[in-house]
């Protein structure tokens, strides 16, 4: 994913991407997949604050793909700019300043996804 790709169009090429990840997919990646998908559900952890984790998580280990994901994820759960800001910070700390283009891209996605 690049820097000047839309939310929408990072929307639509992972949803066509994964739709060729499952022609090809056996049991383990399948199963991959659905446990990625329960564990961002609302538990003991709202999912909202599961969001804000994967999101620190994405940024500190430097996937943009993630976190633009975490990004749509935090906005469709309601956080707020401030909560944002607290989370990336955790991960700007975590991650050091090699995390800064992703922070970048992060808040790009953030404005975007608030119109």
């Amino acid at each position: 994913m690049s820097g000047g790709q839309t939310v929408e169009e990072f929307k639509a090429e992972r949803e066509a991407l994964n739709e060729i990840v499952m022609e090809y997919a056996g049991l383990p990646i399948k199963r991959f997949y659905g446990l990625d998908a329960r564990v961002y559900r609302d538990g003991a952890l709202p999912r909202k604050t599961k969001e804000l984790i994967g999101l620190v998580a994405s940024l500190a280990l430097r996937c943009d793909d993630c976190v633009k994901y975490h990004a749509i994820g935090c906005k469709e759960t309601g956080v707020t700019d401030e909560e944002l800001d607290e989370a990336l910070s955790i991960g700007l700390v975590i991650g050091g300043s090699i995390a800064i283009p992703h922070l970048r891209r992060a808040l790009k996605a953030w404005d975007e996804l608030k119109g």
